[in-house]
């Protein structure tokens, strides 16, 4: 079979401009290429979308020369890279961080924390007080969640009203004259108030302590004797009734000490000596309490709790120290006998 090759190299889409099928070579000298027409070089010829994204999709088989004409000709014909952004080098999705918008500067009042802070024990008790006055279902609520006052904080707070009272009275005069009662009676007062009420705290029931109870009665009965006696009846009546309820304090107590373990609470401690100090220095204002103590420890141990009470009483502890030191009779000449 005889074949028919082509001697035409040209690349197909320059072959529309090459002569017509007669065979003959054009011999119209072409001007440069970036002379050219666009006609000429037929690289402004629109083309169709479609048309012209099949053939940049399309694989060029390895046997084709590259078309470097076209592929600087006609660059609409190249294909197109796509334009998407190169992803972070982070997978996580940053977080972004929104400024909160400050707004113009304003006055305000203090929270409540920070208020209570800057309140003194003198301020909050006064904003405690009146808040109760206005809220009187409030009293009760507070009492009971409020913590126990301790008989250091209680002493601390009777002091306070001690040295007050001191430094009210005048000077150059007798602190038992009517002048200096005058100057200090209304220290007098909240200081004799005060110990009415802190006493029925530490008294049973609701003190269930013998001991603490027997504390605060010491230390209280120490500040009544400090008390001016002073020369008008009815001026020493304010240290007398507070003598008084304070003899009925210790009777309560030594009585509810004597049913617990026998009165062990009141043969430790030396209270016995105490209450029979105290007894001497009230001028016998004390005497509920020691007929009270009397009874809770026996006859015998009452008799030398009162200490010189009776001639009978003392003969008595005499005896009885001397059989526990083995000396009994000696003064009489009896001893051991002769044979």
């Amino acid at each position: 079979m005889n074949t028919l090759f082509s001697t035409n190299t040209l690349a197909p889409h320059l072959l529309r401009s090459s002569p017509s099928h007669s065979g003959k070579t054009s011999t119209k000298k072409k001007p440069p290429l970036h002379q050219r027409s666009m006609a000429d070089t037929g690289a402004a010829r629109p083309a169709d979308p479609l048309h012209a994204q099949t053939m940049s999709g399309r694989k060029r088989k390895a046997s084709e020369e590259p078309d470097h004409d076209r592929m600087s000709l006609s660059p609409t014909a190249s294909p197109s890279l796509p334009t998407h952004a190169l992803p972070a080098a982070n997978a996580t999705t940053p977080r972004t961080f929104k400024r909160t918008r400050t707004g113009a500067a304003a006055g305000c009042p203090l929270p409540l924390p920070r208020l209570l802070e800057t309140l003194s024990a003198a301020d909050m008790r006064q904003l405690l007080q009146n808040v109760c006055d206005q809220h009187p279902e409030l009293q009760q609520e507070i009492v009971t969640r409020a913590p126990r006052p301790s008989i250091e904080a209680t002493l601390a707070v009777l002091a306070k009203y001690e040295a007050a009272f001191r430094a009210a009275f005048p000077l150059g005069n007798r602190a038992a004259s009517d002048y200096a009662y005058n100057r200090v009676r209304q220290h007098l007062a909240h200081l004799i108030d005060a110990l009415r009420e802190y006493t029925p705290h530490f008294l049973p029931p609701g003190e269930a302590q013998p001991t603490l109870s027997l504390t605060y009665l010491d230390a209280v009965t120490e500040v009544l004797h400090r008390l001016p006696d002073w020369d008008s009846y009815q001026h020493q009546r304010h240290k007398a009734d507070a003598y008084d309820e304070i003899a009925q304090a210790w009777a309560l107590v030594i009585r509810e000490a004597a049913k617990r373990a026998g009165g062990l609470h009141l043969q430790f401690g030396a209270w016995d000596r105490k209450l029979v100090e105290h007894n001497q220095k009230s001028g016998g204002r004390l005497e509920e309490a020691v007929n009270e103590l009397k009874m809770a420890l026996g006859f015998a141990q009452g008799s030398a709790v009162v200490g010189q009470a009776s001639g009978v009483a003392e003969e008595r502890v005499n005896i009885r120290q001397q059989l526990f030191s083995g000396t009994y009779g000696q003064e009489l000449g009896v001893g051991l006998g002769t044979r």
